[in-house]
């Protein structure tokens, strides 16, 4: 088989990958603190093919990182919907172990326990949060007031800037670096941080994905011909 074979398949599963990521942003373009992943593509030489193919290269993506831009903040006025200004990342408590996001959308678990979207225990200073039976409101300064008692204060942490996140799920995140805490963090209750996805970039991103999948399916085809006919000439002078 040509080697250009394996170029052209290679390239159609790059951008096939693509449009996987494609897809997650724009339906998640409406998710909180949803980060877009960005990937380009790269070249992986097959060495132990030099003796048997002209070129034997195969198109692979990049390693993915994740686009950390601040969403636009979007009032709900609600009391337990918080957005973070600046840096800085909610902890959450999931059977996956700690985990990270900018999703302030909070709520009070049946326990009285304060969670996430995703029902994980969101961390305070000193563990979990628990609200008493009045009404819930959240200071500037990350304190949490149930029935005008101070009953914890979230746990806002940041990373090394050279520190790499990968989503866990949905607008969640996980790393293997070691978190800070964020000094003084500025927390706005009653909003909610949203997605950065641009909606506009994800659509010409999408069309410019499926036209280069359609030229490499082109250029398989017109390989396959080549071949065919190769095939058909040589059989036909025996």
């Amino acid at each position: 088989m040509a080697g250009g074979y394996y170029t052209a398949l290679s390239g159609m599963r790059a951008r096939m990958n693509a449009l996987d990521r494609v897809a997650s942003d724009i339906a998640n373009a409406s998710t909180a603190g949803f980060k877009p992943e960005r990937a380009g593509t790269v070249e992986a030489r097959r060495q132990q093919f030099n003796a048997a193919l002209e070129a034997a290269v195969d198109v692979v993506n990049g390693r993915p990182r994740l686009d950390m831009r601040p969403g636009p903040m979007a009032s709900t006025g609600r009391s337990l919907d918080i957005a973070i200004e600046g840096s800085g990342f909610l902890v959450v408590d999931t059977p996956r172990g700690l985990r990270y996001t900018r999703n302030g959308h909070l709520s009070r678990r049946g326990d009285g326990v304060l969670v996430g979207e995703d029902n994980a225990a969101v961390q305070g200073a000193q563990g979990p949060i628990r609200l008493g039976s009045g009404e819930t409101a959240i200071d500037p300064d990350g304190t949490v007031r149930s029935g005008g008692a101070v009953v914890g204060k979230l746990r806002i942490v940041d990373f090394d800037p050279k520190a790499e996140l990968f989503r866990d799920a949905g607008s969640t995140f996980r790393t293997d670096a070691t978190s800070r805490p964020v000094a003084n963090p500025v927390v706005a209750s009653g909003s909610l941080e949203q997605s950065n996805v641009s909606v506009v970039e994800r659509v010409a991103e999408l069309s410019d994905v499926n036209q280069g999948f359609q030229a490499l399916l082109k250029a398989v085809s017109v390989l396959m011909n080549d071949v065919d006919r190769g095939a058909i000439n040589e059989l036909g002078r025996r």
